[in-house]
């Protein structure tokens, strides 16, 4: 008999959902009270760098740098919800936050893309909202409006009216060049305290997290960063304080921070937030299988080296992309310690000449370095003994899927 553990830790979206409650209070004036006519100065609300004092640390210098140079492009993001259209609402309100009848009020991060007021959060941030305020460095206030949104990627782009001398766009890294054990800063706004800063480093590359949509957002990248409800949305920044990825997600037994977050990669971002700003709409390519890693079963019942990696296509949608470059479904399955083992299968093996070892990696390929109508190379090994070719044009993902 087989014995299967139950996991206690899921994976949850890092938004701060919080009852909205309005507070009416009674405000006493003067009898002599006169009205001001002089001109009005505001107080200055950024916050401003401490004056260190003893020694400071080359580390603590370069994270200072990044806070004061990378602060004024994050904003914290407060939004009124739906309930009926918000994702804490669908899913239960997994983070703790308390509902509040029809309405909810949420807080999340974001960051400025350029000097047109764009602004690149969490699509989970500001789906169904009713009201987004946009809370800049310097203490102003401005209403955002929704550019467009992808659940696919999890990723949405906002806008605010403000001068553009007065946005401060991030840089946007190259996520490909990011290596497992790299130093990394998150920012954003972890139960309601906007611009927190926590370190950590590149734990892991080319994980695959849900998304929104029907598909899985692949390339990701996993921290130990703390990331908490409220950070969604945020940047994850490298030394050099270039943005690397968006905040998204954690895997969590309590709803908080336990030392392993997930951030979708620039190279994503740079993509998703370009096409939204353009169209509106972001086009993904589509290869129709459904596939599994490789698994020491496969390797055994079908006598193929330990060594064997790549994608194992259980099965090819008809008529789809795949299908019709000849992709085979997997078949004549045995039973192995009461599961069921194809003996015959296609693997594919390279994309373009780029090993694939997982489903992680060929879904981030096609994701980030594919459009529809291109014509890619898989590389596939048919029934573990013959090595083939295959030309395949893709389409795009089917609406609705």
């Amino acid at each position: 008999m087989t014995y299967f553990a139950k996991r206690s830790v899921t994976f949850v979206i890092v938004l701060f959902v919080a009852v909205l409650a309005f507070y009416v209070g009674t405000a006493v004036v003067s009898s002599n009270a006169q009205a001001a006519t002089t001109n009005v100065s505001w107080p200055v609300t950024t916050p401003q760098p401490a004056n260190a004092s003893g020694a400071v640390l080359d580390s603590e210098k370069a994270y200072a740098g990044i806070y004061n140079s990378v602060g004024p492009s994050v904003v914290s993001i407060n939004v009124v919800l739906n309930t009926a259209n918000s994702v804490a609402a669908q899913q239960g309100n997994p983070l703790g936050g308390q509902q509040g009848g029809q309405i909810e009020q949420a807080t999340g991060t974001g960051f400025v893309i350029d000097t047109k007021g764009d602004i690149v959060t969490n699509n989970h941030v500001v789906q169904g909202a009713t009201r987004i305020e946009v809370n800049f460095f310097d203490g102003s206030i401005y209403r955002g409006s929704l550019v467009g949104a992808d659940p696919d990627s999890d990723l949405a782009v906002i806008k605010v009216d403000r001068p553009a001398d007065q946005l401060h766009a991030v840089t946007l890294g190259d996520s490909s060049k990011l290596f497992i054990g790299e130093s990394v800063v998150a920012m954003g706004s972890p139960f309601n305290q906007p611009w927190t800063l926590t370190t950590g480093v590149v734990s892991a590359l080319d994980r695959q997290i849900d998304s929104l949509g029907q598909f899985q957002i692949g390339s990701v990248i996993q921290t130990d960063a703390a990331i908490n409800p409220g950070n969604s949305g945020g940047p994850l920044i490298n030394i050099n304080g270039e943005v690397i990825g968006v905040n998204s997600q954690i895997a969590s037994a309590s709803g908080s921070g336990s030392g392993i977050g997930f951030a979708i990669p620039s190279n994503l971002v740079k993509r998703v937030s370009q096409a939204l700003i353009n169209t509106g709409k972001v086009d993904y390519s589509y290869l129709g299988i459904q596939g599994t890693d490789m698994s020491l079963y496969t390797i055994e019942a079908m006598n193929l080296p330990n060594n064997a990696r790549g994608v194992v296509v259980d099965q090819v949608e008809a008529n789809g992309p795949a299908a019709q470059a000849g992709l085979h479904d997997a078949s004549n399955p045995k039973t192995v310690d009461g599961i069921q083992v194809p003996t015959s299968a296609d693997i594919i093996t390279a994309v373009n000449g780029t090993p694939v070892t997982s489903m992680e990696s060929l879904i981030s390929y096609l994701g980030s370095d594919t459009k529809p109508g291109d014509t890619i190379n898989l590389t596939v090994v048919r029934d573990g003994t013959q090595q083939i070719s295959l030309p395949v044009t893709l389409s795009a993902r089917p609406s609705g899927s």
